[in-house]
Formats: C-alpha cells, structure tokens, sequence
C-alpha cells in the first residue's frame, strides 16, 4: 500500500476549478495554465521541462516523479481547448459551476478534468516509494491536428526512456479504450478563370470543376463503406471521407475563378489515407486539369494540409492493457470515434492506450459538464497507479 496524499493538498474538484479559468482555447496562448502547473508541481519538490512551440506563446509540460532511470508509465493529456464563441452557454464558461454532481465549465470534460486529478495526485506520487517513475507530458495544440505534443515525443527518448506505456486521459467514461480511427484533412483550392456569365464558355467555373472533384471524393466514400475490409469494432465499421467546408463565387453574373472547400478522411487503423489523397490528386490531374487548362493555362488544382495523427490499434492482450485493465477493474477494452495523441505515442514505439473521466457527449458542447464519480473515479485509478509501482513486484 502506498502512502496517502498529505492532508491539506487540493482535491481534484479544486485544481479542475483552477485550470479552467484558464482560457486556453487553441488560437490562445497557453503559458499562464503552463505556468501555474510549473508553480504547483515546484511546490510539490517536482521539476518540470517547458518545451516551447516555434511561436513562443505556447508550450508543452513535462514531468518526471520517481528514479528516472527505470522505465514508468506516462500520463498524457492536452492543455488546449476549442472555442466557446456561437455557443448559447447557461453558466459561466471560464469559472466552475457545480450543481448536483455536475461540474459545468469549458474543459471539464475535454480534458481538464484528467489533469485536474493527474495534478491531485501529485502529491501521494511524491511521497510514494516508487519503483518506476510517473511521467506527466501536458500538450498544447491538441484540438488543432494534435499538432503540439509532435516536439516533445520527438524528445522522449531523453525524456522518457523506455517508457513501460501511456495512458492519454481524454475523456471515455473511465473505460479502457485500445482504439480509434487516424485523421486526414485538406483543403482543396481550385483556380479558375473569370468572365462574364453571359460568355460562360470562355471561363473555367471554379465552382463547377470543385463540385465535380467533390462528386469523385464521394463515390470514393460509397466505395471505402462497400469494401469487405471493415473493422466492426469501430462505429462506423469503414474508413469515411466527408467535405466539411466550400467557399467561392462573388456574384451570379461571373464565372467564378476561385473555390476552396475542406475534406477529411476518418481510416481504420491500418488504413493509408495518403492512398485516397493520391489516388484524388491523380484523378484530379488526369480528369480535370487539361480541360480547364485547354481554356485558361493558368488553371490549378491545389492541396493543402490542415491536419493529419494516426489512428490506433494497441494490443489489447499486451502489458500494457493488462495494467490499464488492473488499474480501473475493467477488462472490456473498447474503441472510440474521435482522434487522439495517442496514435502518435503508439507510432513512436510507445504502448498506449486511452482512458479517462468524463464524456464526449459533453465536449466541445455549450455547458460542457463532468459528473463529480467521474473525478473520484480517475482519483482511484491514480491513486491504484502510486501503489502498484510502489509494489516490489513491479
């Protein structure tokens, strides 16, 4: 059995409270959460490592509790937040709000809430005797492509050697996750040329060539969901292909020369999406390109990157689902439909796996909410996590 947390420290409801008045909606810096961290774990006796973006107003947190030389467990989550703007909130998004056993507040579910009981159990880590080190990585510009945590998993071989597994604490109901879809997305410029609508022939109507890209890219979808390779433990079963976003035209008597419009694809773990994204280019340069440059040379078809992380696929049999499973009472691992950091430990060489307080359901939502078992039930797993690597038999 491992030590208790000292009497006095703050609970995890406390810290949630703190950290979500940090409003660190991804186009905002988050050095003010990052600094307050810094601040709590120094007193704590931890020292941390603050890994800057190449903007300077951001950065990513870690930590190391424990004999750094041994292999641990790291415990991964994301500082950043999506935007509350448009969203008809009810209660103060910035500052908690508890009713009932509800916590209400931008970032109690997504994923503040993790954090909150990651940073409640600091101090019964410290004054555990561990075999193996805790590591905490706390990442920013999750919510944008998982686009942050990139720097410091390219450190962790310094950071972290040989790190045992990590567990990315978004928010799953505190069951066992062991997998989720991988995510592509691009924008799709196409360039034209303008004339009057009355001389239509004389123009390329970008608007016309997007639309029939766009009838491409979904009979590529109808095609994915046909395919005999579908995996049914996801929901939907097959790799999905949607346009999100179109832009283009300026008046009804114009030819438009310029439309833009973002796609993703959702793929099974496994799955190339780079293969789809090819596979649409050549069509693209093949089928549309030449008429369009037949009437204006100019003419361009363009694809430009907004996101990209991997799916996962952890083995559900493997060390580090058997200690997840031991540390939450729940052997039924499952899958999740939204994207994570933890295809990107995984295709580093870490196991990793997903589990967390909390619910989708209640993210990215006006009055967003995490119910207060969720919180003391993450407490438990860390509090399961300090006593099984104090164990001799670790």
């Amino acid at each position: 059995m491992t030590a208790p947390a000292p009497a006095g420290t703050p609970d995890s409801a406390e810290l949630l409270a703190e950290l979500i008045a940090f409003d660190t909606t991804s186009h905002r810096s988050n050095l003010a959460l990052i600094g307050f961290i810094e601040a709590y774990l120094a007193g704590q006796g931890v020292k941390t490592q603050r890994i800057p973006d190449a903007s300077g107003e951001k950065a990513n947190l870690f930590a190391t509790i424990g004999p750094a030389e041994a292999s641990g467990i790291l415990l991964s989550g994301h500082t950043d937040t999506v935007p509350v703007e448009g969203q008809p909130w009810q209660r103060p998004p910035y500052c908690l709000t508890r009713e009932g056993d509800r916590f209400y507040g931008r970032g109690t579910a997504d994923m503040k809430g993790f954090l909150a009981c990651v940073l409640a159990a600091v101090p019964r880590f410290v004054n555990a005797p561990l075999q193996r080190p805790i590591h905490l990585a706390f990442s920013c510009d999750e919510e944008v492509g998982c686009v942050g945590v990139r720097s410091m998993i390219e450190r962790l071989p310094s950071l972290a050697p040989a790190s045992l597994a990590c567990i990315v604490g978004e928010p799953t109901g505190m069951r066992p996750v062991m997998g989720h879809k991988g995510k592509l997305a691009r924008r799709c410029h196409i360039r034209g040329a303008a004339c009057h609508s009355a001389y239509a022939p004389q123009g390329v109507n970008a608007i016309e060539y997007a639309a029939a890209l766009i009838g491409r890219l979904v009979a590529v979808a109808e095609r994915l969901q046909q395919q005999d390779e579908q995996d049914a433990r996801f929901t939907p079963p097959f790799s999905t292909l949607q346009v999100g976003t179109i832009q283009g035209g300026r008046a009804l008597n114009i030819v438009p020369d310029e439309c833009s419009f973002d796609w993703e694809m959702r793929a099974l773990p496994g799955v190339e999406p780079q293969v789809i994204e090819h596979e649409l280019r050549d069509w693209a340069e093949r089928e549309l390109l030449p008429r369009m440059q037949a009437v204006a040379p100019g003419a361009r078809i363009d694809f430009e990157p907004l996101a990209e992380y991997p799916g996962l696929a952890a083995d559900a049999e493997g060390a580090a689902a058997r200690l997840l499973a031991e540390l939450t009472g729940c052997c039924a691992f499952d899958t999740v439909a939204f994207g994570t950091e933890a295809g990107l430990y995984a295709e580093a060489g870490v196991p990793t796996l997903v589990c967390g307080p909390g619910s989708m359901a209640q993210g990215h939502k006006a009055d967003e909410y995490i119910e207060a078992e969720q919180l003391e039930a993450c407490d438990a797993m860390m509090a399961r996590l300090a006593a099984r690597l104090s164990s001799s038999a670790t």
